[in-house]
């Protein structure tokens, strides 16, 4: 799948520090990659949006919009139920974002973990926001550029008000260095069903980069830890909460009930069934 970078895909101006732009698909996309060059809001009206950061992860449907961080990510945008989907995205430069700290001289709030998205329910003060960037999309691009400045602090202000100044902060903070976010985001994806080219891709890597980073690591190879996992969760599962091999091959990451009983039989010497009876 080809990598999207934005907002440089959309043909905007790129010279401009505030950029809107109104989204429609009629196709549903499953974890797309997307290189974000600008932070972002995304402001969802139709369907369903899921995304995956190498610290963190969210998905919303239209009651709810997006802050996120530049940075690659994964993607997934589903279909309403009249087969439509629409947001309205509203990118903006990191100078921008310091020239609107520097003025508000917001309080530093505390925070244990930065992440880089974060989710609001929209209001009445939203959907006017909205709806206000739709009306300034239509209008020449010398009027956008000097309203769109103006409406991101507007949103910024109103935000900070409500919600405190946490999210502002994790957009600003620095990345980790790239062993700690190597290995983040591998721990948070111990159970998921991501490949080895999307997990690569959080981490910035090749594929191959990205194998040989992790057999420095964890002293094996992806694919054998990763199943190691899984099928300890499986035994947690099976042990725990007496799960049933039908109820638990899918969650820990099979396609099929045959090949976890096998790979679960070659770990533990056993079958899931033969487990129970012991």
């Amino acid at each position: 799948m080809k990598i999207i970078t934005l907002p440089d895909g959309l043909n905007l101006e790129n010279s401009q520090s505030v950029q809107v732009f109104h989204y429609r698909s009629s196709q549903e996309i499953a974890r797309q990659q997307i290189i974000l060059n600008q932070n972002t809001f995304s402001f969802l009206t139709e369907g369903t949006k899921e995304v995956m950061f190498d610290n963190s992860a969210l998905s919303i449907d239209n009651s709810k919009f997006l802050v996120m961080k530049s940075g690659h990510c994964l993607m997934t945008e589903k279909l309403s139920d009249i087969r439509n989907y629409r947001s309205v995205l509203l990118f903006f430069t990191n100078e921008t974002l310091l020239k609107f700290i520097r003025k508000a001289e917001p309080d530093k709030a505390e925070s244990t973990e930065y992440k880089s998205v974060y989710s609001f329910r929209y209001d009445e003060f939203i959907q006017r926001f909205v709806k206000s960037l739709l009306d300034i999309s239509k209008l020449s691009k010398g009027i956008q550029k000097k309203l769109l400045e103006v409406k991101f602090e507007e949103i910024m202000f109103y935000l900070t008000e409500i919600y405190g100044t946490e999210f502002l902060h994790s957009l600003t903070a620095k990345s980790d260095d790239s062993t700690q976010k190597f290995i983040r985001t591998i721990e948070r994806n111990q159970l998921g069903k991501l490949t080895l080219k999307e997990l690569a891709f959080l981490c910035g890597m090749s594929v191959s980069t990205f194998k040989r980073e992790f057999e420095k690591h964890y002293s094996e190879s992806p694919i054998k830890w990763f199943q190691n996992k899984r099928l300890e969760h499986a035994n947690y599962l099976l042990n725990q909460e007496q799960k049933s091999s039908s109820e638990i091959y899918f969650e820990v990451g099979y396609g099929n009930l045959s090949s976890f009983i096998q790979a679960y039989k070659s770990k533990y010497g056993i079958t899931p069934k033969q487990h129970h009876k012991n």
